[in-house]
């Protein structure tokens, strides 16, 4: 009972001693409170999973944190896009199938959850361990970069390759990037915990705990110790039993301050004739308070993780909105690429049935002889070059099929409906008849408002500065301000075998264990103690070389910042002029394709009337599907031109619709694409 009243009247005393010294240092203290905003940086829109659990609000801080589960199974907008063996796709779909279902995408959603426990982490005083600032790369596919999009007829054709080595199987494999702009190269961990936020700085100066903790301990003792001489205790055997009860409270402040308060109590009953109280019991209440003066002091520097912490909230948005942009770009091309390869089959088909039709009309001209057998081997040739021709361009589209379903679909072909279902590409790729493009200063100006990489990059150069405050601050010396009050209490019963001639305690210490509260309380017995203490290193090398490398890495960080200012504008105006390039690529390839078809109407004529052989018919076929080829090839770059330049100037979620609260999610609102009807079977 006597226990539990000392433990309210801590309690009490606590708070209202930290509360005032919260305000002192508050009035007293000349720096201002930190401002969180981050200037000239858009404000995001966070979706954070709460972390807390049910429960009495005393265990929550010892329960395991309710984490989300990951998401295994595609969401119900693939099973509406399937109908009988045929998965329709518009690219509005396929963009929704990809935000809804792909893993990338799903991987990123967990960097708000990593900003949270930071911030979590940073409140209770603790070094932070950063969010990962890496987006994934889809592959390139069979229509990459670099890939030969289209076979030609009687020409060069793409042989279909075995996956044996890791070059073969380039096109299918991911690729990654990291957006950081501090650098990848950092120092070892120090003993304080990991390098801050994974900028690759020191720590800098140490940051207070700013979670309070209780401590205590209860210890029963006993002590039987033979002695060499009675002086001391009045006896050979000293024996003594205790009952060490001691509770303290201990937590950190911003200004950087550490206030310790200890409450003891200790309970002794000896068999020495020279204590004048015995059983006796004695207590103290101490309160200590360090406050650093130069290093560790303000609380700017010392909260400076926190705002660290806040804006990797904000560079987990923006590594969310990059690899959204990512990701719908990559699927968009990849998309076009399936568009342009089964475009590309139905002309390869179509030259298929030319060179069979072509092989039975020689056939029978041979037969009747009108054509030379030299004819027939010709068209024969022609034959099994558009079969094999169409079989490759067949692989290509097979193989760009497989690919789509895997990034579209978390279980792929290990759902039977995936595997067995055929993708009809529903959007045709428009030509680019009316398209404008804006100016190259208008498409720089997007750029700089619309990339979330830009942005990504000053709001890290802001953390580096931010961390900086911590380094300049731990090359100060140490100088701290020491306070410590006691109040001291004693108790108990007169010694009934002390030695006669001591002086008897006095009355005002006899008592139990009330008595001892009771002097604490009312300050009978106190101390005092006001001091200095002081460490300055004398090279303070260590520091120096720290803040020396920290402030040479935000030299460096800005050099960084302004090489991608470069690479931006490089990008913005490669993509510029490649989408330029390829609109009149395309309207050559037309006109050429229009041009191969006329002189192809021309020698058809002349061989129908027998003028010409089926040689020199091939040729002009070869030439058309050549042609067709092109044509196809060249609108499906086009397309993805534009898809390039919409990246590089940062409106690649703006013009396909892609709502940034929905991707986080991972639910789209939109409703799937009506689906074509399909006449019954008969």
């Amino acid at each position: 009972m006597r226990f539990q009243f000392t433990l309210k009247c801590l309690n009490k005393l606590v708070q209202s001693l930290a509360n005032s010294l919260l305000i002192l240092l508050a009035c007293a203290s000349p720096v201002v409170a930190q401002d969180d905003s981050s200037k000239g940086v858009a404000e995001t829109s966070a979706v954070h999973t709460d972390f807390r659990t049910p429960g009495p609000w005393f265990l929550i801080p010892y329960h395991t944190p309710a984490v989300k589960g990951a998401r295994t199974t595609d969401s119900d907008r693939l099973s509406e896009l399937i109908r009988g063996d045929t998965l329709y796709l518009t690219l509005q779909d396929a963009i929704d199938l990809a935000i809804e279902n792909n893993f990338d995408v799903e991987i990123q959603r967990f960097d708000h959850e990593f900003a949270l426990t930071d911030i979590m982490r940073s409140k209770g005083g603790g070094l932070l361990r950063g969010v990962p600032t890496t987006i994934t790369e889809m592959p390139s596919g069979e229509g990459g970069p670099g890939e030969p999009l289209l076979t030609t007829v009687g020409g060069y054709s793409p042989v279909i390759q075995l996956p044996s080595s890791a070059a073969n199987l380039a096109t299918i494999t991911s690729t990654s990037t990291d957006l950081s702009v501090t650098g990848s190269t950092a120092p070892a961990s120090s003993t304080n915990g990991p390098i801050t936020s994974a900028l690759g700085l020191s720590n800098g100066s140490a940051i207070p705990q700013f979670d309070p903790s209780i401590v205590g301990q209860i210890a029963i003792s006993q002590q039987i110790v033979p002695q060499p001489t009675s002086f001391a205790t009045g006896s050979n055997v000293e024996e003594s039993h205790g009952l060490l009860v001691n509770v303290g409270y201990q937590q950190g402040f911003s200004p950087g301050t550490q206030l310790t308060v200890t409450t003891n109590s200790d309970a002794t009953n000896s068999n020495s004739t020279h204590n004048n109280l015995n059983p006796s019991t004695s207590g103290y209440f101490n309160v200590s308070i360090v406050q650093p003066l130069l290093q560790g002091f303000g609380i700017r520097v010392n909260r400076r993780f926190i705002r660290i912490a806040r804006n990797e909230d904000k560079i987990a948005d923006y590594i969310f909105r990059q690899q959204l942009i990512s990701t719908v770009s990559d699927i968009t091309r990849l998309y076009w690429d399936f568009v342009s390869l089964t475009a590309d089959l139905k002309v390869k088909r179509e030259s298929l049935a030319a060179a069979r039709r072509l092989y039975e009309d020689t056939r029978n001209r041979v037969e009747q002889g009108t054509q030379a057998p030299l004819q027939l081997t010709s068209a024969q040739a022609q034959l099994a070059t558009s079969r094999q021709d169409f079989i490759n361009s067949e692989g290509l589209v097979l193989q760009q099929e497989l690919l789509l379903k895997e990034l579209l679909t978390r279980r792929g072909i290990s759902d039977p409906r995936v595997a067995k279902a055929k993708i009809e590409a529903l959007t045709a790729i428009e030509t680019p008849d009316n398209d404008t493009i804006d100016p190259l200063g208008t498409l720089l100006q997007q750029a700089i408002e619309n990339r979330p990489d830009l942005r990504l990059a000053h709001v890290q150069l802001e953390n580096t500065n931010i961390s900086l405050e911590g380094s300049r601050n731990e090359v100060l010396p140490e100088l701290n301000l020491v306070a410590s009050m006691q109040n001291n209490g004693l108790a108990g019963s007169a010694n009934s075998n002390a030695v006669s001639g001591t002086t008897p305690a006095s009355s005002g210490l006899m008592g139990g264990y009330g008595t001892v509260e009771q002097q604490i309380l009312s300050r009978d017995y106190p101390s005092y103690s006001v001091g200095v203490q002081l460490n300055i290193p004398l090279q303070n090398r260590v520091a120096r070389s720290d803040l020396t490398r920290d402030e040479l890495q935000k030299r460096q960080t800005e050099v960084r910042i302004n090489q991608l200012d470069s690479q931006v504008r490089l990008q913005v105006g490669n993509a510029e002029i490649a989408l330029r390039q390829a609109r009149n690529s395309y309207e050559a390839a037309v006109e050429a394709r229009i041009l191969q078809q006329q002189a192809l109407d021309v020698e058809q004529a002349r061989y129908d009337e027998g003028v010409d052989t089926a040689y020199d018919l091939i040729q002009y076929e070869r030439n058309l599907a050549q042609a067709e080829s092109a044509e196809v090839s060249a609108l499906g770059v086009y397309a993805k031109s534009k898809s390039a330049l919409e990246r590089a100037v940062g409106l690649t979620l703006k013009n396909n619709n892609v709502s940034i609260e929905e991707a986080y999610d991972g639910k789209v609102s939109r409703p799937p694409s009506t689906l074509p009807a399909v006449e019954p079977a008969r």
